[in-house]
């Protein structure tokens, strides 16, 4: 991807492993004004960050929960939680744009090109995700560390602060990666929901690339945009690789 992306934008099929010449035009293509990449990332980033913290938000709730409380069908609901993330988002994505329309007369809401209307259908994956994951680590943190936070004067909510979350970190910093890497590539609901220009995302923008005609693909400003979506990502992943083995892997052994 990045070797077609230093080609010139002439030679997009071309079949040799170095680009003579080398060329960084693909990459003035990408951000020309009229591609309007610039705010299609900027969308992606807000929709991602937004998403990524709603999913922590509730799923640390939830997830210490059921670590900590007993109650009668406590696994049945774990089964449900990892059993809703189970369902192809096709299934989902009819009911959800009926809905956003208005169609449903007992829920007039109209999201249409609204950024929660691609957020809230993502927290169908988020969420799932968190809650098992922070549960596995929840559980594995002895109860007595708060126990004895509190016989210091902590209260229970204190503890949980600045006991627990610190202590959860592999698992909290593992959540948001690979919440935050899921809703950055989301491409159905995105291109479903929001339409309008100046609402897309990246990955939809990066689709609508077209050349100078219909038989004309672009594909070098398309490899170039490539780049400059992925490379963030591979980034943040290979800073935090350590933490995202330490919060898979949390749970595992006794």
């Amino acid at each position: 991807m990045v070797i077609s992306s230093l080609r010139l934008p002439t030679e997009g099929l071309s079949t040799e492993f170095i680009p003579n010449p080398m060329s960084v035009q693909n990459y003035h293509i990408v951000f020309n004004e009229k591609n309007n990449f610039l705010t299609a990332i900027g969308n992606s980033i807000f929709i991602s960050t937004v998403t990524t913290l709603l999913t922590l938000l509730f799923g640390i709730v939830a997830a210490y929960a059921l670590a900590r409380l007993r109650f009668a069908g406590k696994a049945m609901v774990l089964a449900i939680i990892i059993g809703c993330s189970m369902f192809p988002a096709i299934t989902i994505l009819v009911p959800l744009l009926k809905m956003f329309t208005g169609t449903y007369s007992w829920m007039p809401i109209d999201w249409m090109n609204h950024y929660q209307a691609a957020i809230i259908p993502s927290l169908s994956f988020g969420l799932p995700l968190c809650v098992w994951n922070l549960t596995a680590f929840f559980r594995q943190l002895p109860v007595e560390l708060e126990q004895a936070a509190m016989v210091d004067g902590c209260t229970p909510t204190t503890a949980f602060r600045k006991i627990i979350l610190p202590l959860a970190a592999p698992g909290i910093f593992t959540t948001v990666i690979l919440t935050f890497i899921a809703v950055w590539n989301e491409y159905m609901f995105a291109m479903t929901f929001l339409p309008g220009k100046e609402k897309m995302t990246a990955p939809v923008s990066l689709a609508g690339f077209t050349g100078d005609s219909a038989f004309n693909i672009p594909y070098g400003a398309i490899m170039a945009a490539g780049v400059v979506v992925t490379v963030p990502l591979l980034a943040m992943v290979l800073v935090f690789q350590r933490r995202i083995v330490a919060g898979l892997t949390a749970g595992g052994v006794k």
